[in-house]
């Protein structure tokens, strides 16, 4: 649910979840199987495993451990959600579009898109509800308005929904992959081809579950298409475009690491962050970037495209290597 890249976002408050288990999750831990299909964490569905809340078929599942057959039907009956307050900051945004449907922002890297653990404020969605108002309601109680996200370290344009009806289209466009997604990124390592595709389903990390990758037992299909715009081969770096054609979390930093090209600044995919070489600048973040977004307005029927330009840490880091490159 697009975040790398980003997935369309999910109703947090359903009376039910309800999930039939096909060939490729038989055999699976019940407790992982509901997470990844639930987009929830492991420990919250062990507690509702804990407290009778999830079935396999018409029995209670009996532990976590518990594996899960081809055709099965797991259900799991969330508590009642408390609702839980999010307040709106005055928190700068980058507007590049607004109209009583919709706003497209540009994203600061470091902005982290919706409360989390960790992150209950200084949020997009905090500063959202101050920007736009009443969004109550709209595509959940801790993500108003927000139909897919940008990982925090990610900068370029998103687009949030003011209204549930713009919220459901905007979701059918991102779950029907008709939405234009172009991303630009410096990876370190020199591509032996100008192009490329890569097609690997991505799950969560078989030892950490803070990390997505394509040795996934449950992994989901995702392809991602890449191109070289610019080498530097004194650096060993390239300039990439990018196509995602699937949005599953991480999935370009995923991917691109998968093959051999390691974006740059990247902490957790990218090889750590290694001392940055003599005359090269220095990045806080992943040198990621979601350049072009391209939809549908659901209200009007126009197709819409937004551009976000390059952020000014990522164009001191590609002069530098430019730099370089002249030497």
């Amino acid at each position: 649910m697009v975040e790398d890249t980003e997935e369309p976002t999910r109703d947090l408050r359903p009376a039910e979840y309800r999930f039939g288990v096909d060939a490729d999750r038989a055999g699976e831990r019940v407790d992982l199987a509901l997470a990844e299909l639930c987009g929830l964490p492991r420990a919250q569905i062990s507690r509702w495993i804990a407290e009778g809340r999830v079935r396999i078929g018409d029995a209670a599942a009996k532990r976590p451990s518990q594996r899960v057959r081809a055709g099965d039907i797991l259900r799991a009956d969330p508590p009642e959600i408390v609702e839980a307050t999010v307040l709106p900051e005055d928190i700068e945004l980058h507007v590049l579009h607004e109209d009583e449907d919709l706003i497209v922002i540009d994203k600061a890297a470091g902005m982290v898109v919706h409360p989390a653990a960790g992150h209950a404020s200084g949020t997009l969605v905090n500063a959202l509800l101050h920007h736009c108002g009443d969004l109550a309601g709209v595509g959940g109680v801790l993500r108003p308005g927000i139909v897919h996200r940008l990982d925090r370290g990610t900068s370029g344009v998103m687009v949030a929904a003011k209204n549930d009806a713009t919220h459901q289209a905007l979701s059918i466009q991102f779950h029907d992959h008709s939405i234009e997604r172009i991303y630009r990124t410096a990876v370190r390592a020199l591509p032996l081809v100008n192009q490329g595709r890569v097609d690997s389903p991505i799950g969560r990390h078989p030892r950490d579950r803070k990390r997505m990758s394509v040795r996934s037992r449950s992994g989901r299909p995702a392809a991602t298409r890449w191109r070289v715009l610019e080498r530097f081969a004194k650096s060993r770096a390239a300039w990439l475009e990018i196509y995602p054609e699937s949005g599953r979390t991480h999935q370009i930093r995923v991917h691109l690491a998968s093959v051999g090209l390691p974006i740059s600044g990247d902490p957790v995919y990218g090889r750590g962050r290694r001392a940055s070489r003599a005359g090269v600048a220095a990045l806080d973040r992943p040198a990621l970037h979601a350049a072009v977004l391209g939809f549908v307005h659901p209200g009007s029927g126009e197709k819409m495209r937004f551009e976000a330009p390059l952020h000014a840490d990522i164009l001191e880091f590609l002069a530098s290597l430019r730099v370089l490159e002249a030497q």
